[in-house]
């Protein structure tokens, strides 16, 4: 147990002067692909004009479409999350989790962490 401890301690500083010697742009990807692996409570609203017309909630995160044979960023994103019918900002009986695309040509989205 005592041996872990200097070992744990020594990886730690490592890490840390790792991340110190990173740029910053290195150092947002590394933010962005930790944020998408631990994962959020994302709200993403769509809207007609400025009239509200879907909402889904629980989205763990919003990825870009990327190409399949030229890796090329795609004009959508993607995702999944509970279709919130309702407009309530819970999850109800029969609200199921789906998958969605917003494209970047014909909507209006914005997409929030839920501060609840």
């Amino acid at each position: 147990m005592f041996g872990r401890t200097p070992l744990r301690t020594t990886l730690t500083l490592a890490a840390l002067l790792a991340l110190t010697a990173c740029t910053q742009e290195q150092q947002n990807k590394l933010g962005r692909e930790i944020q998408n692996w631990t994962g959020t409570n994302g709200v993403l609203e769509v809207y007609a004009g400025d009239k509200l017309v879907r909402r889904f909630i629980k989205i763990d995160k919003l990825t870009t479409a990327m190409g399949t044979d030229d890796n090329k960023a795609r004009p959508y994103r993607y995702g999944y999350g509970v279709l919130d019918e309702n407009l309530n900002m819970q999850v109800d009986p029969g609200e199921n989790k789906v998958y969605f695309e917003i494209s970047d040509y014909s909507t209006s989205y914005v997409f929030f962490e839920n501060p609840r």
